[in-house]
């Protein structure tokens, strides 16, 4: 485990992999840490460094007080790369990682050199959703919202109670702290990137699971829509998270996208 102080806040990281090799960079949904990218780690192999963090008040790093700002998100993975010594690259952000890259992107063109939006938007959801579900999580704890959650993030096959991994990842959402989630929430009840995103033109791969009842697959093409040159894909068999439920399908196209776009050789 390896841990650093950035941005006022302890985060929880992995740095693996030749630093001299083009950097991946994922950032996580909410309510997850970054053990949801294990498989699609293990399938790109050995050609790239990768970089892999818990975002403030997930997994274990440390929770500060609810409520955070988008920026404050954008700030400590932009001084996590800066402690880490990361120069250029290729960010894969599911969910609010996928909005906290899109932040990244445009404050930071320099470092961030192509960008993978998974299941993700511009724009997430409404103030009145967010504040009930933020209502919900302070008053009644984030289990008594797990069973909702769960329906947006898996495809009926896999939910249920005889796959020990959808058990597993029940577990890490209601293991996620309150004022994480409840905090992360609030982040993304006040975000609306549609002009920063507009602006940017760095290449960009945007995919959804064709199951997704969170961020659904005209959300996610709305977003790809504004950016110039952006591609678009759908994953089959899939909910909110592919990289769990689809990991192959997730590591072709990721590595289609880098060598297409030359990140990758």
């Amino acid at each position: 485990m390896a841990f650093a102080r950035v941005n006022g806040v302890v985060l929880h990281y992995e740095d693996r992999g030749d630093a001299s090799r083009p950097a991946l960079v994922f950032a996580n949904s909410l309510g997850t840490d970054f053990r949801i990218w294990d498989a699609v780690v293990a399938l790109l192999g050995d050609s790239f460094r990768f970089v892999r963090y818990d975002k403030r008040g997930h997994g274990l790093s440390e929770a500060t007080p609810a409520p955070y700002a988008m920026d404050d998100h954008v700030g400590d993975l932009e001084s996590l790369l800066d402690h880490l010594g990361v120069k250029a690259c290729a960010v894969i952000g599911l969910s609010v990682g996928g909005v906290i890259a899109q932040g990244l992107a445009s404050r930071r063109p320099d470092l961030v050199k192509a960008m993978v939006l998974m299941d993700t938007a511009h724009k997430i959801g409404t103030a009145e959703m967010w504040n009930q579900r933020i209502d919900g999580v302070t008053a009644n704890g984030i289990a008594s919202l797990a069973d909702a959650i769960m329906v947006r993030w898996f495809t009926p096959a896999y939910r249920s109670p005889d796959n020990a991994d959808f058990v597993g990842y029940t577990a890490m959402l209601t293991r996620t702290t309150v004022d994480g989630y409840a905090g992360t929430c609030a982040a993304l009840r006040d975000t609306d990137y549609t002009e920063q995103t507009k602006t940017l033109t760095l290449p960009v791969l945007a995919i959804v699971g064709d199951q997704d009842g969170s961020t659904p697959p005209d959300l996610v093409r709305s977003t790809a829509d504004l950016i110039r040159g952006a591609q678009f894909r759908i994953i089959p068999d899939a909910g909110h998270l592919p990289c769990i439920e689809q990991p192959q399908a997730v590591a072709n196209l990721l590595h289609n996208f880098l060598r297409e776009t030359r990140f990758a050789t």
